[in-house]
């Protein structure tokens, strides 16, 4: 899936919503626990259903998988072919966080883009080019790399000073030299959007996957002004405000409404 048609379904559904995908059996609706044996994809399912037609992306947390061992993984594969399967236009992503030498960074790819049918995968950047490249060596396919997060540990590493320059601006400017740079795209906490712009300004015609907006307090206005580019490049991704909208048996309808409230106010920015 290239940007342009990202764009395409920015402008078709007046929306650049990311959907987040972080199933929690503990705040999944206690019906489902009880009356079905396979939960986590059937949570997962019906709020995709329910909410497809007002997102252009799905960022699947793979841990929130993983954690349930082999019925979790199964689940996982299962929710993202069903995904592709009917609803092709959304961009699928990975949430992994993947990071590791070439050889083993090629087999995280047929992972991801093989044998499931991911449209990108988060990457840590740390290793450098030979653990980011594997992933940008397929036609269509994008590594996220994780540039400037969210979390309180963000400023260990994040913005330590080299020659008077940030370290997530170093990764910045030194990813866009890597082959295939056109693929990438970043991780951008919307708690950190005073530094949008500088990001926006090293990075003009890149996606920025951006999460926080909703629970951990992010500022959509904020990140929209700050970081929009000529073709939105923007990816605001939510997942506990609209998975856990209700606890209920109304939980789709919960989430519904709590999308459709992010998705006007995308509306809103993308109409002035």
């Amino acid at each position: 899936m290239t940007k342009k048609t990202i764009f395409e379904q920015i402008k078709h559904k007046n929306s650049f919503l990311c959907l987040g995908l972080d199933p929690d059996v503990a705040k999944m609706p206690k019906h489902l626990l009880d009356g079905s044996d396979t939960p986590i994809y059937d949570f997962c399912k019906s709020i995709v259903d329910e909410v497809q037609h007002l997102c252009v992306a799905v960022k699947i947390n793979t841990a929130f998988f993983e954690a349930y061992g082999v019925d979790g993984y199964t689940s996982l594969a299962r929710i993202a072919t069903y995904i592709k399967a009917h609803y092709p236009e959304l961009f699928l992503i990975a949430d992994a966080k993947r990071g590791d030498i070439g050889n083993t960074s090629l087999r995280y790819a047929a992972a991801f883009y093989d044998a499931m049918p991911f449209d990108a995968i988060t990457i840590a950047p740390y290793m450098g080019k030979d653990s980011v490249e594997p992933f940008l060596s397929r036609q269509g396919k994008h590594a996220i790399l994780l540039a400037l997060t969210s979390n309180e540990g963000a400023a260990d590493f994040q913005f330590q000073l080299s020659a008077d320059t940030p370290l997530y601006q170093h990764v910045l400017r030194k990813s866009q030299e890597w082959k295939n740079a056109s693929r990438l795209m970043y991780v951008v906490g919307a708690t950190k959007a005073d530094h949008l712009s500088e990001i926006r300004a090293l990075v003009p015609n890149s996606f920025l996957l951006v999460p926080g907006v909703g629970a951990q307090g992010g500022s959509l206005l904020e990140v929209y002004k700050n970081g929009a580019n000529a073709q939105v490049g923007l990816l605001v991704n939510s997942s506990r405000s609209i998975l856990y909208a209700s606890d209920g048996k109304n939980y789709p309808a919960a989430a519904l409404a709590a999308a459709t409230e992010l998705q006007q106010q995308m509306a809103k920015l993308l109409n002035k």
